[in-house]
């Protein structure tokens, strides 16, 4: 960025390190934000561009977050800071802005280390069982791959919003 220019501001909720700027993903993107969600050996799939969110620094991506889309629910996923830019708040600034944006619940699956660092942003633990239509055939995957591979996961409801579990569509 030249010399006596400012970024553009992030969205007023959350606050980025100086020099970041978090904006919604663009076409051209993708490359980069698919090495990162690969990476970290994340859910490959539904990672388009129009559901994402990024902080670049300098040009460059260093976090992505998306919020995908099912019906009358959302889900938080492929949430991904670059290793050099940890424990800098920017997993946490994505997270408030992108359920922020959503219209509807908000869950997502992580590993069970994560439930710490989602639980602080108003997550709260779930079964399965607990889970809205859409997503359980998808997580209950993850339940059994995970207690195959030994890799236990967890499921998570965002509780800070103000959608209530009976706005959840049912079959």
């Amino acid at each position: 960025m030249p010399p006596g220019t400012h970024p553009p501001a992030s969205p007023a909720h959350v606050t980025v390190p100086e020099e970041c700027v978090l904006r919604p993903a663009r076409p051209q993107d993708m490359p980069t934000v698919r090495r990162l969600v690969w990476a970290e050996r994340l859910d490959p799939t539904q990672l388009r561009w129009e559901q994402f969110w990024v902080v670049e620094h300098r040009g460059r991506i260093v976090a992505c977050g998306q919020l995908r889309r099912f019906p009358g629910v959302r889900e938080l996923g492929s949430l991904v800071v670059a290793p050099e830019w940890r424990g800098r708040g920017l997993g946490s600034a994505l997270v408030r802005h992108l359920v922020a944006q959503a219209d509807a619940p908000v869950f997502l699956e992580c590993a069970a280390r994560l439930t710490g660092f989602y639980g602080r942003l108003g997550f709260r633990r779930v079964s399965w069982r607990e889970l809205p239509w859409p997503l359980k055939l998808k997580f209950g995957i993850t339940l059994v791959l995970g207690t195959l591979v030994r890799r236990p996961a967890a499921f998570m409801r965002y509780e800070g919003s103000s959608h209530n579990r009976d706005e959840v569509v049912r079959p």
